[in-house]
């Protein structure tokens, strides 16, 4: 299995009377070629507190159970369930004896309050146990806010994940957790943020993400970028991912040098990341302004610290300037605009300016209608209209604000 690793200019060309210069990189990173798939070690963290009684915990267990009925012999599993305090019912094993873990599953009974970070802590521990030539994933379901918890605690925890290599995913169940937080840890843990809006989603929505899991297959992977000619990253918001879902990432900067940590990389869809750029004035011709390359673990080989060869990123400066745009990264640059934009109408709105968040919600559901993301621009457009008209957004309508602004629903 190897890197597949591609670059674009939203502007290739630039004009040599110009002091400085602003264009975007937006690189896409993703598996490619044949190669061994590594096994899967997989955690699931499931809420039981006394809020998923009745039907939401007996959808959730019925999609844990089609989930353990698709692991092989080779995969690892472990299931934790929480209320105000965390319980191991599978640690960490090969998923041979399917029933068995079946039967665990089933047993779940809702009471109690709630503790995420309990549950999460627990979670890292077993997956860590098996990570292995392994691809690690955590899975962590709540419908609640972390009132027995600690959300700091609970953020530091999906840092610690990515330390070992392990990926953090959320799914938030009806309409009372906390996007914020949910947000953050899979943010933070390099994995993806997911809505159950009704009970009967869950068997697909965990089938989704299974299926996601299951396509990666290199992981640990990170951009690094070194930046020529006097190149440099904005000082704001310089590095974002735009694809599968909408991230803002930290550059490790040390010189002209800048690492970015993207994690896993799967094989049915690249991450794309974008960085901001400023680029000086140039001589007429083409000039390399940075270099990139991609390092990476494979877990099914038992390798880390792979590297791919390094790739120049060239710009032509002309004196009679003629610009040459690049339409994907339009496209990428609009998804990013989206997310930012609704982001800056969920803090006005939390200020208490009602206007100023129907302005941005107006404009995000503009650039959602540009890249033609009608399912975004009909919620976002609908949320400006309802707030417009003196009424309140609903918990259901700020979370799936939250989840269009991060990614284009199919």
């Amino acid at each position: 299995m190897k890197v597949g690793l591609q670059w674009a200019l939203s502007d290739a060309h630039l004009p040599t009377n110009q002091s400085s210069a602003q264009r975007q990189l937006s690189v896409s990173v993703s598996a490619s070629g044949q190669g061994v798939q590594a096994p899967l070690n997989l955690c699931f963290v499931l809420d039981r507190s006394g809020s998923m009684m009745g039907m939401p915990l007996q959808t959730v267990k019925q999609a844990a159970n089609r989930i353990v009925d698709r692991l092989t012999e080779r995969d690892r599993i472990s299931i934790i369930a929480f209320d105000h305090k965390a319980q191991v019912l599978v640690p960490n094993r090969l998923a041979t004896d399917i029933d068995s873990i079946k039967k665990q599953i089933d047993s779940l009974s809702a009471g109690g309050g709630t503790s995420i970070d309990d549950g999460l802590k627990a979670g890292i521990e077993q997956l860590a146990e098996g990570k292995e030539d392994h691809v690690s994933q955590l899975l962590l379901l709540t419908d609640g806010e972390n009132e027995h918890g600690d959300n700091a605690r609970a953020l530091k925890l999906a840092n610690v994940a990515i330390g070992y290599n392990l990926t953090v995913n959320t799914l938030g169940f009806g309409d009372h957790w906390n996007q914020d937080v949910l947000e953050q840890i899979a943010d933070e843990g390099g994995g993806s943020l997911s809505y159950i809006e009704r009970a009967e989603e869950a068997i697909s929505i965990f089938g989704r993400l299974f299926t996601r899991m299951q396509s990666v297959n290199l992981t640990n992977a990170y951009l690094n970028v070194e930046l020529l000619e006097g190149t440099r990253l904005a000082d704001l918001k310089p590095v974002a991912q735009v694809s599968p879902e909408t991230v803002e990432l930290t550059a490790m900067q040390e010189g002209n040098q800048a690492m970015i940590r993207i994690g896993d990389l799967m094989t049915d869809q690249a991450r794309v990341v974008m960085l901001n750029l400023y680029v000086p004035q140039l001589a007429e011709g083409k000039t390399s302004i940075a270099r990139i390359q991609v390092s990476y673990d494979d877990p099914a080989l038992g390798l880390t610290g792979q590297t791919t060869e390094t790739l120049p990123v060239n710009i032509l400066a002309q004196a009679a300037y003629e610009p040459e745009t690049d339409a994907a990264v339009q496209q990428n640059i609009l998804a990013l605009a989206k997310y930012r934009q609704t982001q800056i109408a969920e803090d006005k709105l939390k200020a208490g300016d009602r206007k100023g968040a129907v302005t941005m919600l107006q404009s995000a559901a503009n650039t959602a209608i540009q890249m033609g993301d009608e399912n975004a621009a009909t919620v976002l457009q609908k949320n400006a209209t309802q707030l417009q008209a003196g009424k309140e957004l609903s918990e259901r309508d700020r979370k799936k604000t939250r989840i269009v602004s991060k990614t284009q629903l199919q």
